[in-house]
């Protein structure tokens, strides 16, 4: 069973002393090496900050974007993991080993991986 992992926090690695920056990089190198060994690797990635984004709404067919994330929060959306495991409880034991769960949190929601999602090409397949 595939689960997103996405990790908020209230500051991105960019924003971290270079020195902490660095320790922290070592300790999710550390935990994406750990979890691939495991089988749990599906994909991941750093997400660029948050001025970084723009937004787009659709109202009345028109599309409108502006800049920046969808909402106000003091946490910033810095990252996911798609990891494989078997049900929830291991999903999140996973996600509490992500160094982020320590500055921040995560959060973790199954992959829909049903008839409507897989009708549209969607869903549970190899990559």
């Amino acid at each position: 069973m595939k689960f997103i992992c996405l990790i908020c926090a209230e500051q991105m690695m960019e924003h971290l002393e270079p020195a902490d920056a660095a320790g922290h990089f070592a300790e999710y190198a550390a935990f994406t090496e750990a979890i691939k060994r495991e089988g749990h690797f599906v994909s991941g990635n750093r997400l660029t900050p948050p001025g970084t984004a723009k937004t787009v709404r659709v109202r009345s067919g028109q599309a409108h974007v502006t800049d920046g994330p969808f909402a106000e929060t003091r946490e910033m959306l810095g990252g996911y993991y798609l990891i494989d495991a078997p049900d929830m409880d291991a999903a999140l034991a996973i996600a509490a080993r992500i160094p982020g769960a320590q500055r921040g949190c995560v959060e973790v929601r199954p992959i829909a991986d049903d008839a409507p999602t897989r009708a549209l090409g969607l869903g549970d397949r190899p990559l």
